[in-house]
């Protein structure tokens, strides 16, 4: 049997404390509340942010940018246009279809979760030195890049091998 490599201990490490980080923004997320204050899940602000940092787009590619079904991004998008936050405007490659954009409401309630946000991560590093605080954000953009570069092969992935000719 093969020893791990210094390498995978510290992905190892790695790993377990980015399972952390997920679960404290999950559980930070959560004493916000399923629905905000106006009523709209809070997960339906995932397309307004998402079309306030990369422009107006069709439902089919937020579905698909957001890991999500067309059907649930249909539904969320409705309250967000019933809402004011977000408008349907007539695609300019293809007349037939729209495309939902930010309204002037939608970018007003971004900047002030990205502020609410901004105000939040200051105050947890609040102790951190000036460079830990640097390199904390240059790690993580790296981390970003190399993970967005690096799609996991799900075939390695797998637990246990498929049984052939087997029922599941």
């Amino acid at each position: 049997m093969a020893h791990p490599t210094d390498a995978e201990l510290n992905a190892e490490e790695l790993g377990v404390q980015l399972v952390r980080l997920i679960r404290l923004i999950h559980r930070a997320k959560s004493q916000i509340g399923k629905k905000g204050p106006d009523g709209i899940e809070q997960s339906a602000y995932a397309i307004l942010f998402h079309l306030v940092q990369d422009g107006p787009q069709r439902t089919g590619r937020l579905a698909e940018s957001l890991h999500s079904e067309i059907s649930t991004i249909s539904r969320q998008s409705n309250a967000l246009v019933q809402h004011g936050l977000v408008r349907r405007e007539s695609d300019p490659d293809d007349g037939r279809a729209c495309l939902l954009a930010p309204t002037a409401e939608g970018q007003r309630i971004f900047q002030e979760a990205r502020a609410q946000r901004t105000r939040w991560l200051a105050e947890v590093l609040a102790d951190w030195s000036q460079a830990d605080r640097q390199a904390l954000t240059s790690l993580f953009a790296r981390l970003n890049t190399d993970i967005e570069t690096r799609t996991p092969n799900l075939t390695e992935l797998t637990c246990a091998p498929q049984a052939k000719g087997g029922h599941e």
